[in-house]
């Protein structure tokens, strides 16, 4: 989404819980220790995953992408959102907007496939456990990773390319650049943007989420097949930690951008949004190491 040569906006301001200036120092505080916690408990993830050479198999190598796409989505969001806390107006440039919004579409989308890629590797490994070996090769593991962010540039640079004039005002009601909020303040038509953007969220994250729940019940019936009591609650497991995240993150997202138009009131929309930028990377790693023996291992082996 970019700014035709007309716009007189050079800079945005966001204006976050400016509401509730007597509860912003509160949230300061608890932002800045979710991000830290989150920065740390991914960062451990990677470290343990690239360390332990007997977790270099495809769900951990998953896992670890998936960590390292939470940390540049946090650390794209959370030190913007943290100087909106701290003053009363926050202002960002138009760039910087710009650059924030293309991120986000960018990690979003590349975690959206990546749980989708992972969905399929344990439904290989449940449901073809003998030939899991030759349907998860290294070679398929590369190209579902190289796809998952490949994709995602494309779609994120197509989707702020759009030229759109912003000529005033310039007040963004939320913590950061998202599209929702930024395209209120375009001063054109955007019904056609909006129309695509609502096609492209339903057929790259909505399918993906089908694939994902379709994947599981098959999966589910083949756990529950299985003649050792050990085997299906390994099984059981490792998908209910997977479908913990997707649940949380696709539930979220999908109440953000394909909601219609003023269902909810903006402050309502920005604690959505708080709920799949900062709640899924903060748990994804409690999700995934607690229920998780190989990785309990690998920590207590790293400490």
């Amino acid at each position: 989404m970019k700014r035709q040569n007309q716009s007189s906006v050079v800079e945005f301001i966001l204006l976050g819980f400016s509401n509730f200036p007597e509860l912003q120092k509160l949230i300061f505080g608890v932002f800045l220790v979710i991000y830290l916690v989150t920065l740390m408990g991914n960062a451990i993830i990677i470290v343990i995953i690239s360390l332990d050479h007997s977790l270099h198999v495809p769900m951990y190598l998953f896992l670890q992408n998936s960590s390292v796409v939470e940390v540049s989505f946090s650390a794209v969001i959370m030190p913007e959102m943290l100087v909106v806390l701290s003053t009363e107006k926050a202002a960002i440039s138009f760039t910087g907007c710009f650059a924030q919004m293309y991120l986000i579409i960018l990690f979003g989308g590349t975690e959206c496939f990546l749980l989708g890629a992972m969905a399929y590797d344990r439904f290989a490994a449940i449901c073809h456990p003998l030939s899991y070996p030759m349907i998860m090769n290294k070679m398929v593991f590369m190209k579902l990773v190289m796809f998952s962010w490949i994709s995602w540039v494309m779609v994120a640079t197509v989707q702020t390319t759009w030229v759109f004039p912003f000529c005033g005002p310039n007040e963004i009601n939320h913590l950061f650049c998202e599209t929702p909020p930024v395209l209120k303040l375009a001063c054109a038509d955007t019904f056609l943007f909006e129309i695509y953007a609502f096609t492209v969220t339903i057929l790259i994250i909505m399918v993906p989420f089908l694939l994902i729940l379709l994947s599981y019940i098959r999966t589910l019936f083949a756990i529950l097949k299985m003649p050792s009591t050990t085997g299906r609650q390994k099984a059981f497991s490792a998908c209910a930690s997977h479908l913990t995240s997707v649940t949380l993150f696709y539930g979220t997202a999908s109440m953000t951008y394909l909601q219609p138009k003023s269902c909810y009131s903006p402050e309502t929309k920005k604690l959505m949004s708080l709920a799949y930028t900062l709640l899924t990377p903060l748990l994804n790693p409690l999700i995934y190491s607690s229920r998780n023996s190989e990785m309990k291992r690998a920590l207590m082996k790293l400490w």
